[in-house]
């Protein structure tokens, strides 16, 4: 036996209806309270201190691939390491 029902209904009611809590206005509070701590941050902040805070491995690990690639050119140009 299979029965399908189809019920048209807002998610409001339908909240309402299973006894939920409506924590609209808990998450309107809330994402008003991490856009105020998002934008004091960023204001404190220097956009070099942004850059060094965001991306330290990655630039490190560029500068290290520059000198050995540095160091590989260098190599293979020297006529007395062949």
């Amino acid at each position: 036996m299979k029965i399908k029902l189809d019920i048209d209904c807002t998610p409001e009611e339908a909240r309402s209806f299973f006894g939920l809590p409506d924590v609209k206005p808990l998450q309107e509070r809330m994402m008003k309270e991490i856009e105020q701590r998002m934008v004091h941050g960023l204001q404190a902040m220097d956009p070099a201190d942004m850059i060094k805070t965001w991306m330290p491995a990655t630039m490190q690990g560029f500068d290290q691939m520059q000198r050995f690639w540095s160091q590989v050119a260098s190599d293979a140009l020297d006529p007395k390491k062949k």
